[in-house]
């Protein structure tokens, strides 16, 4: 086998070696997408699962008119509905100003 023989061989295994690497390289890139797709998407399951809802609670609907009695009872309701953070401290507040008459 001359020179060329010899240089010819050399191409072929380097060109094989290069393709096999490539190959691994791909392989192994493809792997690891799908790891990280797959590691995404149990974070987003976790996430979506521990999320509060988003709606609020409707606020109680106010008397028109209400004697002593029934305010301070409404009043005592109210501020139950706020201590178990059924209502903000601000719609406490505002349904409050609406049973006071302000």
């Amino acid at each position: 086998m001359g020179l060329i023989g010899g240089m010819a061989r050399t191409a072929v295994v380097a060109g094989t070696a290069t393709a096999v690497s490539n190959r691994v390289s791909r392989r192994q890139a493809g792997r690891w997408a799908a790891q990280d797709q797959q590691q995404m998407e149990h974070q987003y399951y976790q996430q979506q699962q521990y999320q509060e809802p988003a709606y609020a609670a409707p606020a109680p609907a106010a008397p028109a008119a209400a004697s002593s009695g029934d305010l301070i009872e409404q009043l005592q309701k109210l501020g139950e509905l706020r201590d178990q953070g059924i209502l903000t401290d601000a719609e406490f507040a505002a349904q409050k100003a609406k049973l006071l008459g302000g």
